[in-house]
């Protein structure tokens, strides 16, 4: 399934790699590269914003200008290191998360964001036992190699945490601290 705005924030991370900070402004306006002109959610636009705002509001332009600035195939490995593992086109509407994914390598992509910037290994099957409870088989847990620095994981929360306290995920707030990224394609379908 294409990811839509939930893949931003590997285009976010390569940019915090490169040097942006969440307080870098950027202008929200509409963008046309080539042909190509993206549009902001209800084309609304909010000129001067700083990068945290801009992945808060989820803003298309300033996500694609980012990703003109790093360049697609930074997103892509970045994406690739945190765990994303399908083919992905490396091009501008990447930023827009045109390239399709897996709901589990999406989810595994983000627990870096969760536990500090550690890779998880993915796996299905925790135990296997016998009718009787003997083990056949127990998974057993290692740290993966971390894959982002701690500071940039560090900034990135800090925005993702303004996504769900001031941004698109308002309605998700729970009541205790918490960070993520809302994302909708096809028509706000998937």
């Amino acid at each position: 399934r294409q990811p839509g705005s939930a893949f931003k924030p590997f285009v976010y991370l390569a940019a915090m790699e490169s040097g942006v900070r969440p307080d870098s402004r950027r202008n929200d306006a509409p963008i046309k590269i080539g042909k190509w002109a993206p549009r902001n959610y209800g084309d609304k636009y909010y000129g001067q914003v700083s990068v945290s705002t801009a992945l808060a509001k989820s803003l298309n332009s300033v996500a694609v200008q980012l990703a003109r600035d790093v360049g697609p195939a930074a997103i892509v490995e970045a994406a690739w290191r945190m765990g994303i593992e399908s083919n992905l086109e490396p091009n501008l509407s990447i930023a827009l998360g045109t390239s399709e994914v897996t709901p589990l390598e999406l989810t595994a992509a983000y627990v870096p964001f969760a536990n500090g910037g550690y890779r998880p290994q993915v796996h299905f099957v925790k135990r296997v036992t016998t009718a009787k409870g003997e083990v056949l088989y127990e998974h057993r847990s290692s740290t993966g190699p971390r894959v982002v620095r701690a500071d940039v994981v560090g900034m990135m929360n800090a925005m993702m945490a303004e996504t769900v306290s001031e941004g698109t995920a308002r309605k998700a707030a729970f009541g205790w601290p918490a960070a993520g990224k809302t994302g909708t394609s096809q028509q706000s379908r998937d």
